[in-house]
């Protein structure tokens, strides 16, 4: 079941659950056959372009495509910026883009994010364990005080609402996906693996450079 614009809501103001979702996985693909094209959105503006990770912690798959994704982004090309979004997409993926958004707001989800990664799907930290997760945060460094704080900004709420907006926008039907230049999308059911998903964005960002040309 999708999650509604009425669920993210309801969820801030104080709902909660948790499960997991398995995607299903199958042989890599050759490219043309590995991603998709979506109803094109907005991008920054000149030749910079832009890749969109959509992720959930609770994915094994998001889990496994963390460490490629990691090494990739510190070779990427010049003109190509990395945005993660945190997919929602059921009421129960909820919490974790809340933990997302409150690390970015305390500047720390550069340095933590494949610490949450860690937590949930090694160490098994339940989503909607909110004490268990303040505990965790205090352990890698921050603050009791400073957390509460930012886990109740009005900031990361709204942040929250607008993450579920733009997983309808860019048609988000699982996780991973990846985005780029605002209408090409792939994941790892799409381009047949995990593996397969860094090379298939390196193709889809040479394709991007070749429909700007023609423009």
């Amino acid at each position: 079941m999708t999650i509604s614009r009425r669920g993210v809501l309801w969820y801030l103001a104080g709902g909660a659950a948790g499960t997991r979702q398995v995607l299903a996985q199958t042989p890599s693909r050759p490219f043309e056959e590995s991603y998709r094209t979506i109803s094109p959105r907005p991008t920054p503006p000149g030749d910079t372009i832009e890749v969109i990770d959509f992720f959930w912690y609770g994915c094994p798959y998001c889990y496994r495509l963390l460490p490629l994704l990691m090494a990739w982004e510190k070779t990427m090309p010049a003109d190509v910026v990395l945005r993660r979004v945190p997919a929602v997409l059921r009421q129960e993926w909820l919490p974790d883009a809340h933990r997302y958004y409150t690390l970015e707001h305390l500047g720390e989800a550069d340095r933590l994010h494949a610490k949450v990664f860690d937590a949930v799907n090694r160490d098994r930290l339940l989503s909607p364990d909110a004490e268990g997760w303040a505990r965790w945060a205090v352990a890698n460094g921050i603050e009791r005080a400073r957390w509460d704080a930012a886990n109740s900004a009005r900031e990361v709420r709204d942040k929250v609402v607008r993450a579920a907006d733009l997983a309808r926008d860019y048609d988000v039907r699982g996780t991973p996906v990846v985005v780029v230049d605002g209408r090409y999308q792939t994941g790892s059911g799409q381009s047949g693996s995990v593996q397969n998903v860094m090379p298939t964005v390196d193709g889809l960002i040479k394709l991007a450079r070749e429909r700007r040309k023609k423009e």
